[in-house]
């Protein structure tokens, strides 16, 4: 089950905003943004919807906890009631367009069990009423306890069917915690405590402490557990379902919320959507790397979405959007992040006015790579000339500052011929060169501009550009008024000759232009393979291009 689109009209501090996450949504969804800018808000309005199948659970808000009516400073709005249906409009994939009892499961960012101290264990709910689940984003979220109840239940069911000896039920239960727990956390639950003998809690292992209480584990710690033990417990039965966390960092360090970002990934079932509110940067790095390709990130400090008719839609995985959304969890730091990968390329080195790039060539394949490979910065250093200078310069300085990020240096072939391109390459590992003449050999080529023509609902001729462009690997486009020609070919006679190259570069991706520029630019020339900007080499890749 994934949701399509979102609707909240009048609801919390939301006048209309439509969250739109398109036909085939993706499994991962990320509401990112700075407190206060209404990500909370999404989970109460599917609180909401759930109360109209399970009931109110601890409790219930008042109206004038959700209805922005009552609040408005437009009087002829205040004395609207609030209306459920009205407000909260949700639209599923599929036919599943009715909410059931599994379609949401929340978690408030109130989550908070201290210490665990089981006298007895009584019997527990369907797993499908969650009588204890927070009646909002604002309440208390405790159902660790209830969650360790249940792991003792089901190892006393496994004893009751006489089909497995105990130590295989332990190895079982535990092991699937254990799975999970060791890829982000150096603890290990080392037995499930035993009611009777007044032990009724998790016990764990660390380095040479054996035996000690989950009581006695850092607030961190208590905050993995608590997330991994209830999204096991829970989804063998909530298997077709929108599970939502709410700041699913808290307490932890950097390091540790990437690899649980990626552990609840592993353990939602299959068939169910993940929904999570963070501002963290370790959460954003694993959606950035890890989660790329199934995360939508939607920014909810893009603009104030509380004002006025609003859709929402996911933001495109580049570069510039990406610094705006760390700008969000970092501040005034965030120039201390570096990309993974800087490329320097032919093309004006000066900056503008605002420190922005010039360069005719940067700018293109900082927006040609935007998507593909977001951690990866092209910086102009210089003509023919200066490009070998300036660039050797740069990486034996900030080689030495920036560790662990790859440095490039990139020059246009021009006229050389292909021994004169290998020589180049080889005199050093951090040495590129393109197979075609310059990126206007990239940009111009048949299959860009047709690509360029087809958004704008136009055809180009083949005939016509074959009379203009007779070889697309050598021949000098900037040569006349070759490029103009061909601008006019698509009917762009406004366009300046720059405008309309650096319109174009959106279309190179998907091309075997930009597929021949990844391999110039991103495989290793000496090994032909991909490196990453840890500097290991991977396997070799096909047309569909290196690692980012």
């Amino acid at each position: 089950m994934r949701i399509q689109r979102l609707r909240l009209k009048g609801f919390k501090r939301f006048d209309d905003l439509t969250i739109d996450l398109g036909e085939h949504p993706a499994r991962i969804v990320a509401l990112v943004g700075p407190n206060g800018c209404g990500k909370s808000s999404v989970f109460d309005a599917f609180e909401e919807r759930l109360k109209d199948v399970k009931g109110a659970s601890q409790g219930s808000e008042s109206p004038s906890f959700f209805s922005k009516f009552m609040f408005h400073s437009d009087p002829q709005l205040l004395s609207q009631q609030y209306n459920k249906s009205e407000a909260i409009q949700v639209t599923m994939e599929g036919q599943a367009q009715v909410v059931t009892k599994k379609t949401f499961h929340i978690r408030s960012a109130y989550r908070f069990t201290s210490k665990l101290d089981v006298k007895n264990i009584s019997a527990q709910p369907d797993l499908l009423d969650d009588t204890r689940r927070p009646m909002s984003s604002i309440a208390i979220d405790s159902r660790l306890q209830e969650n360790y109840e249940r792991l003792l239940g089901l190892a006393y069911a496994e004893f009751e069917r006489g089909t497995k000896p105990g130590n295989v039920v332990r190895a079982e239960l535990l092991g699937q915690i254990n799975e999970v727990l060791t890829a982000v956390l150096d603890v290990r639950v080392s037995t499930m405590g035993n009611v009777i003998e007044g032990k009724g809690q998790l016990y764990f292992e660390k380095d040479d402490a054996k035996e000690f209480p989950y009581q006695n584990l850092s607030s961190g710690e208590k905050e993995v557990i608590d997330i991994i033990v209830d999204l096991i417990v829970r989804g063998p039965e909530f298997d077709d379902t929108i599970y939502c966390i709410d700041e699913p960092e808290l307490h932890l360090n950097t390091a540790i919320q990437r690899k649980l970002l990626v552990a609840i990934e592993h353990l939602i079932p299959p068939h169910c959507q993940l929904w999570i509110a963070t501002h963290s940067i370790g959460f954003l790095r694993a959606l950035q790397d890890q989660l790329a390709g199934e995360c939508a990130v939607l920014d909810f400090a893009e603009k104030n979405y509380f004002r006025g008719a609003h859709t929402m839609r996911p933001v495109a995985s580049t570069r510039a959007h990406w610094q705006r959304i760390f700008e969000t969890a970092l501040d005034d730091l965030v120039g201390l992040i570096a990309p993974d990968r800087i490329v320097y390329c032919e093309g004006r080195p000066d900056p503008d006015s605002g420190g922005g790039e010039q360069g005719l060539d940067a700018t293109v394949y900082n927006e040609a790579f935007g998507s593909a490979c977001p951690t990866t910065l092209f910086i102009s250093s210089g003509g023919t000339g200066e490009i070998k200078r300036n660039g050797s310069l740069a990486i034996k300085v900030l080689s030495k500052a920036l560790t662990g990020v790859e440095l490039l240096v990139l020059r246009d072939r021009d006229v050389l011929t292909e021994a004169q391109r290998s020589s180049w390459v080889g005199e050093a590992t951090h040495h590129r060169m393109l197979t075609r003449r310059e990126i206007e050999n990239y940009l111009l080529d048949y299959e860009v501009l047709s690509g360029y023509c087809a958004a704008k609902g136009r055809t180009l001729d083949r005939a016509d550009y074959n009379a203009i462009v007779s070889d697309i690997l050598t021949q000098d486009l900037k040569m006349g008024d070759i490029t103009h020609r061909l601008k006019l070919l698509c009917g762009e006679a406004a366009f300046s000759n720059d405008g309309f190259k650096r319109a174009l570069a959106p279309f190179v991706p998907g091309t075997a232009a930009f597929a021949d520029l990844k391999r110039a630019i991103f495989i290793d020339p000496l090994t032909a393979t991909p490196v990453t900007s840890s500097g290991i080499a991977t396997a070799p890749v096909g047309l569909g291009g290196p690692a980012s």
